[in-house]
């Protein structure tokens, strides 16, 4: 079974959809946040589940899509997978800082 670790800045997206999803609705804000966690179960017994990320050309970047988001991960090893960032699909990839360095 692969090992998936949440990077900070993952977490840090997660919390700050869940932010602006609470002005609205606390409650719908804590499911949300729930359906990010619960996405990636399905990559530790599959990790190139998600598609390749087509702006980064690397098929060990990978992606989830879930709803407006793109649940983004990189396969460190065969054991071993670190999600990178949480982006809505709206926003252009390559203004977040998260994905410029992989």
């Amino acid at each position: 079974m692969v090992e998936v670790k949440w990077t900070p800045q993952a977490i840090h997206d997660i919390d700050s959809i869940s932010e602006y999803i609470a002005c609205d609705s606390e409650h719908y804000a804590k499911i949300q946040a729930r359906r990010f966690f619960d996405a990636v179960h399905i990559l530790e017994k599959q990790p190139k589940y998600g598609k390749a990320v087509p702006e980064k050309h690397d098929p060990t970047v990978r992606e989830l899509l879930l709803g407006s988001y793109r649940i983004i991960y990189h396969i460190i090893s065969e054991t071993q997978i670190a999600i990178i960032t949480v982006h809505h699909s709206k926003r252009l990839l390559a203004n977040n800082p998260a994905v410029k360095d992989i």
